[in-house]
């Protein structure tokens, strides 16, 4: 079983970053997630490879796919965030090179300055031979989709470095309705906002231009894969309607096949065995992962979930190793 949404960090990467300044709207998602990497127990799970291997042994989980604690160094500026990003990626690349039968590795860039972020997915995917990149969905509530960020995409696509799109707290400009009732997080305020991110993808011609390059979203889809037949309906109907008026994209796909082309989902979070079944369904037995989400979800039960779920010998096979091997280069 090979875990593909682990997240870990190191002491000296907190010490750095727990004294940088924060981008003003990312203050208060900031303010939580320093105060989980404080508490002791959690930082433990994060930082403690000894105690996390143990825990790997308990529950049946042979490889994990590590990447940044959320939300990677996107709320820094970008003076501090590209070489945060770089010291980082090297210490992943340790990480794996003590442990190489254990852990693979995305690693982190820094989108607020695109041109060295493509600079860094070739390193990552190079000397550093990690299996791809974790973004944190928006950066100073800017998407992946805006002309800015094509160096980006082009050197994800180019050198065969998949995008983990992961959630965060909606931007600032989606913000206000979440703030209420503990909306603002993993509630529901998460898989919006990567939600909303991967469709500013699909539906601005993005896997057009590059229709090689592969994108993973988490909880099995962030709810897309359910609404793969009104996507396909209202996009076709929009578009024909008011297009033009509303700044539309003419596709050559419908967003369906985008989903099932560019994207594969996993399991994080999502111990559901008919939502589970569904997305196999509607994507693929080869677009769907195993993920736990260390340390945020429970080891134990994610392992039991998929070992229980009912599924075909092949499909087991490929949801819990195969296609991980496969998208993120993992050679065992």
């Amino acid at each position: 079983m090979v875990a593909v949404e682990e997240h870990f960090t190191t002491a000296a990467y907190l010490e750095v970053a727990h004294g940088l300044s924060v981008w003003p709207d990312d203050k208060t998602e900031m303010t939580f997630m320093r105060g989980l990497e404080n508490d002791a127990a959690l930082r433990t799970k994060l930082v403690d490879f000894e105690k996390r291997l143990q825990e790997m042994d308990l529950n049946g989980t042979d490889m994990a796919v590590l990447s940044l604690n959320p939300p990677g160094v996107q709320p820094y500026e970008t003076e501090s965030a590209v070489p945060l990003a770089r010291d980082f990626n090297d210490q992943l690349a340790e990480v794996i090179k003590r442990w190489p039968t254990r852990f693979a590795g995305l690693g982190t860039v820094a989108p607020q300055d695109p041109k060295q972020a493509a600079l860094e997915i070739e390193r990552i995917m190079g000397p550093l031979g990690l299996g791809g990149v974790m973004i944190y969905s928006h950066t100073f509530g800017r998407y992946l989709d805006e002309p800015d960020f094509e160096l980006l995409l082009e050197a994800a696509e180019s050198h065969n470095a998949p995008i983990y799109l992961h959630p965060r707290a909606p931007s600032p400009q989606m913000l206000a309705p979440y703030q209420k009732y503990g909306m603002v997080a993993a509630l529901w305020g998460y898989q919006a906002e990567a939600g909303t991110h991967a469709m500013r993808l699909i539906l601005s011609g993005a896997f057009d231009r590059h229709p090689n390059l592969k994108v993973i979203l988490g909880h099995l889809g962030e709810g897309l894969p359910f609404w793969t037949t009104r996507l396909d309906n209202r996009y076709a109907f929009t578009y024909r309607a008011a297009g033009q008026a509303l700044g539309m994209v003419k596709l050559e796909l419908t967003p369906s096949e985008y989903l099932r082309r560019n994207f594969a989902v996993t399991t994080s979070g999502m111990h559901d065995p008919e939502a589970l079944a569904f997305c196999i369904n509607r994507l693929g037995e080869d677009n769907v992962m195993f993920a736990i989400d260390h340390p945020y979800e429970d080891s134990t039960a994610a392992t039991a979930f998929l070992q229980d779920a009912d599924l075909t010998e092949t499909q087991r096979a490929k949801i819990s190793h195969i296609n991980a091997e496969r998208l993120f280069h993992i050679s065992r």
